[in-house]
């Protein structure tokens, strides 16, 4: 009997677009006479799977089950595609841990926390041969003081980002005082972002993004690393959709030494925030130090043909379909 497993796609935010694409990658990849695969919608509007038809068929949310051709469909599994909210932040995590159905991603926990990235930081501060950039924390009720607070605690040019969501919406480099106030407020206006803003101090040096995933053997298996060069000011949201702007190159050039110095870090990140599933790493190492800083954690990591995890995966030596297929099986045995 094969499993059924819900793909869940979509979301609340406007990374909803990307999620589409990342969970119609996925469906391509996975192996259709080992699982039934239903492509699941969830939006604001509804929550819905649609059949080849293109006939809507609701989800009940009482309990997850698809009403279809006059059967009630159970899933065994929720492999979670969706960027951002609900996807990336706990909520759909705590509900399927409250109906006791499993997913692939991190736990409800760990999701939200690392959705904070200024938390996430806190958490991370002291493992071995990581390195973080000075960075302020402001919240809503700061925002008449912000601009003082950064300046008195953090020396020019900065990353301001919002503390939630991804994508790099919202995010700006400010590199006079004169843009800072604008930054502040377009960070803290974006859409979905917590009203919780971080300004970092810049580092100067080449960026990474690394996959790190548990297999079904219970192994951490770190996958190789890619190099990203943008012709954009930073790796914004145009230099990460739009076609042309940025060069990805995998695998990374790094030297032995620290490609397992970075496997030694990642290593440590994952078990730290107690992931599950696969999750992506960003970091810079810096020009002047070598030293590795980290940027954020992505828990549910873009699926597209051209995306980072499925470049590395292919990059490692392994078949995308296997890869998703390895996440299933994982997340199964915690049934």
């Amino acid at each position: 009997m094969k499993a059924k497993i819900a793909l869940i796609t979509g979301g609340y935010t406007g990374e909803a677009e990307v999620s589409f694409k990342s969970s119609a990658f996925v469906n391509s990849q996975l192996d259709h006479d080992k699982y039934d695969i239903y492509l699941i919608a969830v939006t604001k509007e509804a929550w819905y799977y649609e059949d080849l038809d293109g006939k809507r068929h609701p989800i009940s949310k009482a309990d997850f089950t698809l009403p279809l051709h006059g059967d009630i469909l159970t899933f065994d599994l929720a492999f979670i595609m969706v960027h951002g909210v609900p996807g990336e932040d706990g909520r759909l995590q705590s509900y399927f841990d409250l109906l006791d159905i499993p997913y692939t991603s991190c736990d409800a926990l760990t999701s939200a926390l690392t959705m904070n990235k200024g938390y996430t930081k806190a958490i991370l501060s002291d493992i071995p041969e990581l390195h973080l950039a000075k960075s302020v924390l402001l919240f809503e009720s700061q925002r008449p003081e912000a601009l003082k607070i950064v300046e008195s605690n953090l020396s020019l040019p900065y990353f301001v980002k919002p503390n939630a969501g991804g994508s790099s919406i919202g995010m700006t480099k400010v590199k006079e005082s004169a843009q800072l106030q604008e930054a502040i407020d377009k960070a803290f206006d974006a859409e979905n972002t917590g009203k919780q803003v971080i300004v970092e101090e810049f580092v100067t040096g080449r960026e990474f993004s690394e996959g790190i995933f548990r297999n079904s053997k219970g192994e951490l298996v770190v996958l190789p690393a890619t190099e990203v060069r943008t012709t954009r000011e930073f790796f914004d949201y145009e230099a990460k959709y739009v076609p042309g702007l940025t060069e990805e190159i995998t695998p990374a050039d790094l030297t032995i030494e620290q490609q397992e110095r970075a496997a030694r870090i990642l290593r440590e990140i994952y078990v730290r925030l107690n992931c599950k599933g696969m999750v992506r790493v960003d970091f810079f190492l810096e020009n002047d130090t070598d030293k590795f800083y980290f940027i954020e954690i992505n828990t549910i990591p873009g699926q597209t043909p051209q995306s980072f995890i499925p470049q590395q995966v292919r990059a490692f030596g392994m078949k995308e379909g296997d890869f998703y297929g390895e996440l299933i099986e994982t997340a199964l045995q915690s049934k």
